[in-house]
């Protein structure tokens, strides 16, 4: 896509990747949200630091934006020790992984972003630095090869991934905790906010749970924020920051529910949070296809977008919320989407036929 959209749960850049990492908890008590996950963290900490032992190898699966990367940032913090980020990407050859892997300390963090994209060669070294701590690390070729194994200090690696179907059995076998992020709901979304704003100074805004002291257009901006963020903290955050700018120069500093909706819908993005992309999508399927069913290939074309964007970055949401169902025919709208963008679907025998069955 040729424009960044607003309300991807993808970072931007990296200058936005920095503003993120201001307004990062740092210990598990400022963490808000996935409390399963939470409580186990807090158990296994607890429990090695008792023992001075490396913790667990972990493994974070779900959506971008849902703090997967601080969560790997406050276990180093909490076990005292260093944070090493690199990603699946990124590392191309054995080479990269054992240059890695030997800079670190004992009981260091070794996070690893996207790791589904390890290359297979690069994931067979891995596993014996993670259940042995040594690498097998072959010099020469020919009949003069020979195999040198290098230590490596006990460490702990963090796995994230959006997309866990996509592990190999070993690889996901190797973690000793596992768990899979949830979208946030509008209070946890709220209590974020409230964090945030307290960060940024802006006025009348506590990032105490209490609610003294803030006045109440305040909560109720952040309120009208939470419910757009797409139950995403990256988004939350990345619409605060566009409200606190439209407020700074067009509404003299006064963060009101009113400013907080022009300044929103001036973004495209609608009481929901949905999006110019998001509602086209919509559009086309209702006006078009008569609310389906319709192949996603004919509404990529329609559209004029990707099908792998459409189907990795439009749909999700869409799902989540109610307004499109995926049935063995193709994408179909929900009763709800119709209403939503103001379409009245004529009668089509084919609009119930498998709606909630997959394709």
């Amino acid at each position: 896509m040729a424009k960044e959209r607003i309300i991807s749960s993808h970072a931007a850049d990296e200058r936005e990747e920095l503003l993120n990492l201001s307004l990062r908890p740092q210990h598990m008590a400022d963490y808000i949200g996935q409390s399963k996950l939470v409580e186990k963290l807090l158990i296994t900490l607890q429990a090695v630091k008792e023992r001075s032992e490396p913790m667990e190898h972990v493994l974070l699966h779900g959506p971008p934006g849902l703090g997967k990367t601080t969560l790997a940032h406050i276990i180093a913090n909490e076990m005292g020790t260093h944070l090493t980020v690199t990603s699946g990407p990124a590392l191309v050859r054995p080479t990269d992984l054992v240059g890695t892997l030997t800079k670190l300390q004992e009981g260091d963090v070794l996070f690893i972003d996207e790791i589904h994209r390890l290359s297979p060669i690069v994931e067979e070294y891995i596993y014996p630095a993670m259940e042995d701590f040594k690498i097998d690390v072959t010099v020469d070729s020919g009949m003069h090869a020979r195999t040198i194994t290098l230590p490596v200090k006990p460490f702990t690696l963090i796995g994230a991934t959006t997309r866990a179907g996509l592990l190999s059995g070993p690889m996901r076998s190797r973690f000793g905790v596992s768990h899979s992020f949830e979208y946030y709901s509008r209070e946890e979304l709220l209590e974020i906010l409230r964090r945030s704003a307290s960060l940024l100074k802006m006025g009348g805004v506590s990032a105490g749970k209490s609610g003294d002291g803030l006045q109440i257009e305040s909560l109720q901006s952040l309120e009208m924020i939470a419910s757009r963020a797409r139950g995403t903290p990256r988004v939350a955050n990345r619409l605060l920051r566009r409200v606190r700018d439209f407020a700074q120069v067009r509404a003299s500093g006064r963060m009101t529910p009113d400013v907080v909706d022009v300044s929103l819908r001036l973004e495209g993005v609608d009481d929901l949070g949905l999006d110019e992309l998001d509602r086209k999508y919509l559009s086309i399927i209702g006006q078009v296809y008569n609310g389906g069913p319709v192949g996603l290939e004919a509404i990529a074309a329609t559209l004029g977008e990707d099908s792998g964007t459409l189907e990795e970055v439009v749909e999700p949401y869409l799902l989540q919320v109610g307004f499109l169902a995926r049935t063995r025919k193709g994408r179909q709208l929900t009763t709800a989407a119709a209403a939503h963008v103001g379409i009245t679907l004529k009668p089509n025998e084919q609009n119930n036929d498998g709606l909630f069955e997959d394709e």
